[in-house]
């Protein structure tokens, strides 16, 4: 296993719709791997292959309690079936370090993917997986959870994130 970086806003992959995995191999299993040992590192609760530069339709979570066992989550081609309810809670991204904000979700959904064996899975999710299955799922989508802000929100985040970044590279 290894640590992969961690894309940035507003790297060009981040935006792109990815491709759905074809077949699970090995490749993709240590992908998975790579990705979940990232995300504990980093540390999150989820993150998307296009997070770490691949186009694929990938994600790992993990929303467990940090007091409890880890309840590590492997989807491949996610996808939401169905959605009832809204929350507004504030979201965080690893790809946005340093800025978090109100966003609108369905506050519970249905997600059907496969597991690293091929096998369907069909989950119910609310409260904070159901976001991060839908803060995910964005990513393979090219979203961020900053185009789902208003666009007078948006571009005060702009301007802000920007300035943080230029910051940061003068240090």
């Amino acid at each position: 296993m290894a640590l992969r970086r961690i894309l940035h806003y507003p790297e060009p992959v981040l935006k792109k719709i990815s491709i759905p995995v074809e077949t699970i191999d090995d490749e993709l299993r240590t992908l998975a791997r790579d990705m979940a040992e990232t995300m504990y590192d980093a540390p999150g609760v989820g993150l998307a292959a296009p997070q770490v530069g691949v186009s694929r339709r990938l994600i790992v979570m993990d929303c467990a309690p940090s007091d409890a066992p880890p309840e590590l989550i492997i989807a491949v081609n996610p996808e939401i079936i169905a959605r009832e309810g809204e929350i507004c809670e504030e979201e965080g991204c690893l790809s946005v370090p340093e800025y978090n904000a109100n966003v609108s979700r369905s506050a519970k959904i249905t997600a059907r993917y496969l597991n690293l064996e091929g096998e369907t899975v069909v989950r119910e999710a609310e409260g904070l997986l159901s976001v991060a299955f839908q803060h995910e799922i964005d990513h393979l989508d090219g979203i961020l959870f900053v185009d789902r802000l208003s666009p007078l929100k948006r571009g005060i985040f702009k301007k802000k994130y920007m300035k943080l970044m230029a910051q940061q590279e003068s240090r």
